[in-house]
């Protein structure tokens, strides 16, 4: 089983954690984490973009002037996408950009990712964090424990204060133990997990 130093929020340490093995010690698989995160990314796009086409532009059904002799280039409709006002070419419309992934491919990527930032020692468990939900609070810890890139600061349900006293700080995001996901493991450098939210995320994709 993988150890870490276990901190306290005032950057004190306070003992180690084992890890469990399933989630922690996994292989760095990268297409699976791009995989993931492209759907992800995906699957929180809209696509509910629209223009109209040519043939769907309202008028321009008659031809504006008559073939020849006018000394002008021909013209069959004030809405061809030549003119202003007119339709637009391959015009976008709604589609569906979602892509399927399973269960056990988004598991093995989760802690994938997990595991390479356990690795790349990019990744600081906390006893707890007990503060007011006030930014210049968060703003102490995150100093004690010597953090100033982008962090995401995962808790649990019962650290509510935490989210909201992290709200206002650049670079900084935070996330319920429920809620963590590939793309925001990988796009912040630094990851700082409290206790039991590392417990609550074992329970939920330990092997």
């Amino acid at each position: 089983m993988p150890s870490v130093k276990l901190y306290k929020q005032t950057g004190a340490e306070a003992g180690t954690i084992e890890l469990d093995d399933s989630v922690f010690a996994a292989e760095y698989n990268e297409a699976l984490i791009h995989q993931a995160v492209v759907a992800q990314r995906n699957n929180a796009r809209q696509g509910t973009k629209c223009t109209l086409t040519r043939t769907e532009v309202r008028g321009g059904g008659i031809k504006p002037w008559r073939q020849k002799g006018t000394g002008r280039a021909r013209q069959g409709s004030i809405r061809a996408p030549q003119w202003a006002g007119g339709g637009v070419v391959f015009a976008p419309k709604p589609r569906d950009f979602s892509q399927k992934i399973n269960k056990q491919q988004k598991r093995g990527a989760l802690c994938s990712a997990l595991s390479e930032k356990l690795r790349a020692s990019e990744l600081t468990v906390v006893d707890e964090i007990k503060i007011q939900p006030k930014t210049k609070e968060m703003v102490k810890v995150l100093d004690n424990l010597k953090l100033d890139k982008r962090v995401l600061i995962v808790v649990t349900e019962s650290d509510s204060a935490v989210v909201r006293a992290a709200g206002n700080i650049p670079g900084v995001s935070t996330l319920m133990s429920n809620q963590i996901n590939v793309y925001d493991i990988v796009a912040n450098a630094k990851c700082v997990m409290t206790k039991d939210a590392i417990k609550k995320i074992e329970e939920a994709y330990k092997a």
